[in-house]
């Protein structure tokens, strides 16, 4: 059972992941931040397909996605932020705020120790894929 949980968990903040950058990479003016925020694209769609193709062993049916809902909040509150503001630093810091909600969870996960091999080294790629982001959006702030 944890190890669904876990595989949803991480699959729903991948998916949320490339929700939030294929909505900020329109705002994005600097080509340097673009390249890396299309990296992270990259990193969460790859992450994505790993939990898609391991899932059907763990449980039948799909891994969790974001919802209409959420993708509706997550573009809103987005275009909310950056109405006035959309400098590099103001994108780097509202991605920076999911990123860290991404850790804490992935965290959370790995500390509960009740999840398979298989399942916590696709939990600990993607805690070290948002620990890395970190490091390189900080520099944008």
């Amino acid at each position: 059972m944890e190890d669904i949980n876990a595989l949803d968990e991480i699959h729903k903040g991948a998916c949320m992941g490339v929700d939030a950058l294929s909505i900020v990479m329109d705002k994005v003016k600097d080509e340097n931040l673009k390249q890396e925020l299309e990296k992270e694209e990259k990193n969460y769609k790859r992450i994505a397909k790993k939990i898609e193709s391991i899932y059907p062993k763990y449980n039948e049916g799909e891994p969790h996605k974001t919802g209409a809902m959420n993708k509706v909040m997550t573009w809103s509150d987005i275009e909310m932020k950056t109405f006035n503001d959309d400098s590099n630093s103001k994108i780097a810091e509202l991605l920076l705020n999911g990123v860290n909600m991404g850790i804490i969870e992935g965290r959370r996960i790995l500390n509960k120790k009740e999840i398979n091999e298989e399942v916590s080294k696709i939990v600990s790629e993607y805690v070290t894929m948002q620990e890395q982001s970190v490091d390189i959006l900080k520099g944008y702030l």
